[in-house]
């Protein structure tokens, strides 16, 4: 076997190869998603073009997949479709990341589809060590990761704080065992996607983090590849925006998979994997509830204080404080019942919820009075004072709540997974 004849790609369900490919079908389908991007296009896909052409053992297609330009982006696509050979354009007439990936990989007929940013801030020569796993059957999935051993990253302080900050999150309120969610960077098997992008329902950039998480719970094996990535200083990406996106998404995922809703049990059976524990890089007992506990509370907190500052000036400080906390409350109990401590059906429900009132009646009491007490030093704070005199009282009431959730609210009722 030559570089330029790949091993054959092993199916999930057997080490048998399947039948030989027509010359016509790629090994792997490279979609690079863009939004108004006439300036850098160009330049990044002929650079990536050439790098397959001279270095990649495999047969490939690149697909750009438009999604809903406005500028002279579908005109660049069209050049350079029409002047590389395989270059495809895919045209769609909505944004979202997510959307086109779906679209691009629900197209494709390569055995193996990847993406990576228009940026190509990942160095290229991770490409191989992403698909090779993927070819010869060993993985499902393959990332790169920017927070892993042997990753070389250069971005500044913000990015990297608020990228280690979400990826701890997930690891504690989603207990996902991968690194980092979000680098853009992956690859997958034509077969394992067309089992698990029916089940995701985000279409910007959370598709990401929702893909994996189902992966991973379906028992697929996702395999991380250590990167080297520059920052792009031109990205558009508004980060406020996308981390509130991304909170909602998490939200949203957590409800989904502590209620039991998601079929992953017949996806797991399906594809003929054994049972996964949940989140392996998670602790069991106390130690997972904690980091679970964690998550869930940096994601309650974010959007407390969200909350806060929009209800703040109509409604004063106090009745901001008690909206705000109370409406993230209720989610905060519901997520810890389910997530946090694995409790699953009605039974218990009431009397618990009743017990998770008093604990919101003690964090009421902590942050009202540490508000009043604000206000009675400083007549006019801040809203920034304020902001960091609400963030150490949730502190004290969270460390308060995980004692009492544990210890009274689930009491015989803790999971121990």
């Amino acid at each position: 076997m030559t570089l330029t004849d790949p091993p054959p790609v092993v199916g999930l369900h057997s080490a048998a190869a399947p039948a030989p490919l027509a010359d016509a079908v790629p090994v792997v389908d490279v979609v690079i998603p863009v939004y108004n991007e006439q300036r850098d296009l160009a330049p990044s896909v002929r650079r990536l073009h050439d790098y397959l052409a001279s270095s990649f053992p495999y047969s490939f297609r690149i697909t750009i997949a438009d999604n809903a330009s406005t500028d002279q982006t579908p005109t660049v696509a069209a050049e350079l479709a029409a002047e590389l050979d395989p270059v495809a354009v895919l045209r769609l007439e909505q944004k979202g990341r997510g959307r086109a990936l779906r679209e691009a990989w629900s197209a494709s007929d390569a055995p193996v589809l990847a993406y990576c940013d228009v940026d190509l801030s990942t160095d290229l020569a991770a490409l191989l060590p992403l698909i090779a796993p993927l070819v010869s059957g060993h993985s499902d999935l393959a990332i790169g990761t920017r927070l892993g051993k042997g990753s070389r990253v250069a971005r500044g302080i913000k990015r990297e704080v608020i990228s280690r900050c979400y990826n701890l999150l997930l690891r504690g309120a989603l207990a996902a065992g991968f690194s980092d969610a979000q680098c853009g960077f992956k690859a997958i098997r034509a077969d394992a996607a067309a089992e698990l992008l029916p089940l995701v329902r985000d279409p910007g950039w959370f598709f990401d983090t929702e893909l994996l998480v189902l992966a991973e719970r379906a028992g697929l094996r996702i395999h991380e590849v250590p990167v080297d990535w520059v920052d792009d200083p031109d990205s558009r990406v508004d980060l406020v925006a996308t981390a509130m996106a991304d909170l909602r998404g998490v939200l949203r995922l957590a409800a989904a998979l502590g209620s039991g809703s998601l079929p992953l049990g017949d996806l797991r059976a399906r594809l003929g994997r054994g049972q996964q524990a949940l989140g392996g890089a998670v602790p069991v007992g106390l130690g997972g509830q904690l980091l679970r506990f964690a998550g869930i509370g940096v994601l309650s907190t974010a959007l407390y204080l969200v909350l806060y500052l929009i209800l703040r000036e109509p409604l004063g400080a106090q009745s901001a404080n008690l909206l705000a906390l109370l409406a993230t409350a209720i989610g905060n109990t519901w997520a810890n019942r389910a997530i946090t401590f694995g409790v699953q059906g009605r039974r218990g429900a009431l009397r618990q919820h009743t017990r998770a009132l008093v604990l919101f009646g003690l964090g009421l009491a902590l942050t009202g009075g540490s508000l009043a007490a604000l206000h009675a030093v400083v007549p006019d704070p801040s809203w920034s004072a304020e902001l960091l005199v609400l963030i150490a009282a949730n502190l004290v009431a969270s460390a308060l709540r995980f004692v009492l959730l544990h210890a009274w609210v689930f009491a015989g009722r803790r999971s121990q997974h």
